[in-house]
């Protein structure tokens, strides 16, 4: 069956380790941890993803137990030449672009009907990074040590475009080195994996150090708390070349003595707000409530009510990821950056060119 058990995943059970299989997680960290014993890999983003293969079927599983391999069927021949006879292993689908990672374009593959699969299987590839080899043959390794997974994972599995090997490093600077350099093309971290770890299914015992860094956006505008009339969250603009000014998330995170405070720190600024806003199309009146055209893009149905200020204030926030522009989860607040001008908060912030180990691992 070269074209992959897309639903079942049974393999009348026959493999040593079935679906479903809950992942080994890992919590997050200060900082990388120190000491002996450590191997550290980049944090992939895409789509965890355990892939078992029996002869000639081939299942994916996502982190929620959920098959995938309907959405990326470009996969199925890919695995049934790399993998063994009979194989478990745990890895990322990602998506990979001149500039990077694209957790957006990943997102887009999930689609309902399989002409669209198909299509977008054709022109957007999905690849796969692996790190670790679970079962192999008759043979179980779930109680195997990390350190000998990884070696038997380099020794078993042929790895060629689009299943690729993760890199692995024994030593923190190493991971340092990646932390710095990796950051902004959609790596967004370092995971420290103990060697002699045995796998831990649904456990968080690896450690994940994430990056925070703060951008300078333009304060657009805010949306009501759905607690009351206080702040809930402050909307944020990038400039583009062109000088259009794009949504790219929002702040929030605020106790609510803040949320009061804002209320009144952003008064001064929602007279005649809309006259001369670039989002003043967007902009539906219905009541006191306007509705902005930006929508939400990682939560469909949440409610886009928002209040318009004039784009007179830069704000310094925290964010950890930023995928095509975007911010992945909100940003949390520093300070208001009066020495700053609205017009300087560009998307060059963003500008960071994608190392040279993913070009050449991924081939882009």
């Amino acid at each position: 069956m070269a074209s992959g058990d897309v639903t079942g995943g049974n393999f009348g059970g026959r493999l040593p380790v079935m679906p479903p299989l809950d992942p080994m997680l890992a919590k997050g960290v200060g900082a990388v941890p120190e000491g002996e014993g450590w191997l550290f890999e980049p944090k992939w983003d895409g789509f965890r993803v355990i892939a078992f293969r029996d002869g000639g079927e081939v299942y994916l599983q996502s982190r929620d137990r959920k098959p995938l391999l309907r959405y990326f069927p470009e996969l199925a021949e890919p695995l049934m030449r790399a993998l063994p006879e009979r194989a478990v292993v745990d890895g990322e689908i990602v998506i990979a672009t001149d500039r990077g990672l694209d957790f957006g374009l990943l997102q887009m593959r999930l689609h309902p009907a399989e002409s669209r699969v198909r299509k977008l299987a054709g022109e957007i590839p999905a690849s796969l990074i692996l790190w670790d080899l679970l079962a192999s043959g008759d043979e179980s390794l779930l109680d195997v040590p990390f350190a000998t997974r990884r070696a038997r994972l380099e020794q078993e599995v042929r790895f060629a475009a689009p299943v690729h090997l993760t890199p692995i490093a024994t030593d923190g600077a190493r991971a340092l080195d990646w932390f710095d350099r990796f950051e902004g093309a959609g790596l967004d971290g370092v995971v420290a994996k103990p060697a002699g770890d045995v796998y831990q299914p649904g456990k968080r015992a690896m450690q994940k150090v994430k990056r925070d860094r703060t951008i300078d956006c333009v304060l657009c505008g805010f949306r009501w708390h759905k607690s009351g009339p206080v702040v809930g969250s402050l909307i944020l603009g990038l400039f583009d070349a062109e000088g259009r000014l794009h949504q790219i998330g929002v702040a929030s995170s605020f106790t609510a003595k803040r949320r009061k405070e804002l209320v009144d720190e952003l008064e001064p600024l929602r007279e005649n707000a809309l006259d001369a806003h670039p989002w003043r199309s967007w902009a539906e009146l219905d009541g006191h409530e306007r509705r902005a055209g930006v929508q939400s893009r990682w939560n469909a149905g949440r409610d886009l009510s928002w209040e318009a200020v004039r784009l007179e204030r830069v704000v310094e926030v925290k964010v950890n990821q930023v995928t095509d522009g975007r911010l992945r989860h909100p940003g949390h607040f520093v300070r208001w950056r009066a020495d700053r001008e609205p017009a300087s908060c560009t998307f060059g912030q963003l500008d960071v060119a994608p190392p040279a180990e993913l070009t050449e691992l991924l081939g882009r």
